[in-house]
């Protein structure tokens, strides 16, 4: 692993790569008669490896006009504002539904609870545990829509 340290100087990389060379070791047949030469040479291969794939996704980032930072979504207190007031919309809609649309809903969606679950629970079948969370769907899609 120091091998690899001293070159990358990333600890979990170094690792993974480490892991690697026994992973390759293991499956190789023979080492050539030199243990530690081919140790080496399996880890060379590996840092050539990992350049060559850091140049080829570069290239790529640079083809497609990628900017790094343009996924990452910067805290904007006006964005958190309205998130959070969506939220709190949701939640105001979810409590005007019907109380056994309303917990079938969350069982299914919030909760991914399995619908054959549901169905067994509230002693319906599986299609009626669907119209319920169509119907709560549908509601709370046309709540949302018509909020400004």
């Amino acid at each position: 692993m120091a091998f690899f340290l001293r070159r990358i100087h990333n600890r979990a990389e170094a690792e993974d790569l480490t892991q690697e060379v026994f992973v390759r070791m293991l499956r190789s047949v023979d080492g050539g008669g030199q243990p530690d030469a081919y140790v080496f040479e399996i880890a060379a291969n590996l840092l050539s490896d990992r350049a060559r794939k850091a140049k080829v996704r570069e290239r790529y980032r640079e083809s497609i006009g990628v900017d790094p930072d343009r996924e990452i979504d910067w805290l904007d207190p006006h964005g958190v504002a309205v998130g959070h007031e969506r939220m709190a919309d949701f939640a105001r809609a979810l409590e005007d539904l019907p109380e056994r649309t309303r917990t079938i809903f969350i069982l299914c969606r919030i909760e991914n609870l399995n619908q054959d679950v549901i169905a067994t629970t509230y002693g319906i079948s599986v299609s009626a545990v669907k119209q319920q969370v169509a119907k709560a769907v549908a509601f709370l899609a046309k709540r949302m829509r018509d909020k400004p």
